[in-house]
């Protein structure tokens, strides 16, 4: 390889921190029965409309998916009140970020977010060539709005956000908003990363709609892998400002990148919502008394909008991590410089959320 002529941006790229492989688990803790809490999955599965449309005898798996994924953007279009034509779905968000930022990067340029982040909202920006300016959360684990007004004013080509934020849990109120978008400067893409966005409260506004009218360029991103419960089929969407941004993102990822039975499988999530704000709602519940379990505990604890949570576990949380991967039980020690002491949690099952406390209850004692 020595030989060979390769990307220096890709070269120098920091991991992503991803969540470990259940059978990974299980050969080191000896256990069988392992408690996922690492990757935000949604416990409750999937609508059974999913499932009905995965075995349908219409799926034709030796056919080409429609590259367009033109009904489910009809689908979308309907429910969010928007021109279809704004509308790319992807293989997840993740791809939509890579594809953002091969569209809208070039090297040298330069982009703002957050830190804690999450990863791919500096790695795809990085692999382009362009510079990454991260503003940290504050010391009551939030968004610092004032220090972001200052980064975004100053013109960078590209903003990632996440609201709620991935991985603290915070989202931001209409008011917070309103302030960065005052503080965006023409010739700045504006992408608001919306993963979490079924999971927010009332306080929380919605983004798309804020955002519309604006005169802001940016694109709004969701997804199928949390509250749907389709994590493993990967869908992803980006919703544009106008249809010329939206052709230039659909430009910068593969032709076939979502393939039929995620097509399928989302169309029918869409058409069972309350399946979905049902299982929203039971994970709200257990999300609280987590929380407050947590804070027994004496672990400081990000508020959250989300299906995790983020807390400080006062030691070095790779050893907590190890310790609980012991006990079968999966989490995610976080690792950019200046977090190390904390760990996210998912939202689990009910006897997957006791074990995780009975088990921080333990080390706690020793």
């Amino acid at each position: 390889m020595a030989s060979l002529a390769i990307n220096p941006n890709v070269a120098a790229l920091p991991p992503y921190n991803a969540g470990m492989n259940v059978a990974v688990a299980r050969s080191i803790s000896g256990r069988d029965d392992i408690a996922r809490l690492a990757s935000n999955e949604n416990p409750d599965g999937c609508s059974p409309a999913v499932l009905a449309a995965l075995a349908s005898p219409t799926l034709e798996p030796w056919r080409y998916a429609d590259p367009a994924c033109t009904a489910l953007r009809a689908a979308l279009g309907r429910k969010l009140a928007v021109d279809p034509e704004t509308i790319v779905v992807g293989n997840g968000s993740e791809e939509m970020i890579a594809a953002i930022s091969r569209a809208a990067l070039l090297p040298g340029a330069s982009v703002v977010t957050v830190v804690p982040s999450f990863g791919l909202h500096e790695i795809e920006p990085l692999a382009q060539g362009a510079a990454v300016a991260k503003v940290a959360m504050t010391d009551d684990l939030g968004f610092d709005i004032a220090a972001l007004e200052g980064a975004i004013a100053a013109g960078p080509n590209l903003v990632f956000l996440s609201s709620p934020w991935n991985p603290v849990g915070p989202a931001l109120d209409a008011a917070s908003l309103e302030r960065l978008l005052t503080a965006i400067r023409p010739g700045t893409l504006f992408v608001l990363d919306e993963a979490y966005f079924e999971f927010a409260d009332g306080s929380s506004p919605d983004g798309l709609e804020m955002l519309r009218g604006s005169g802001v360029a940016y694109i709004v991103l969701r997804t199928f892998s949390k509250a749907y419960g389709l994590a493993g089929l990967r869908v992803g969407y980006a919703v544009c400002s106008d249809a010329a941004l939206a052709r230039l993102v659909a430009a910068a990822k593969t032709p076939f990148n979502v393939n039929a039975a995620a097509q399928a499988a989302a169309i029918a999530a869409l058409g069972d919502e309350a399946w979905m704000q049902a299982s929203v709602a039971r994970l709200r519940e257990k999300r609280i008394r987590v929380a407050a379990a947590l804070e027994r505990l004496g672990f400081k604890v990000a508020p959250s909008q989300t299906n995790f949570l983020f807390f400080d576990c006062g030691t070095d949380s790779s050893a907590v991590a190890a310790a609980l991967l012991k006990e079968g039980i999966i989490v995610k020690a976080w690792r950019e410089k200046g977090y190390e002491r904390y760990l996210r949690v998912t939202i689990g099952s009910s006897g997957d959320n006791d074990r995780l406390i009975r088990a921080l209850e333990g080390m706690a004692r020793r």
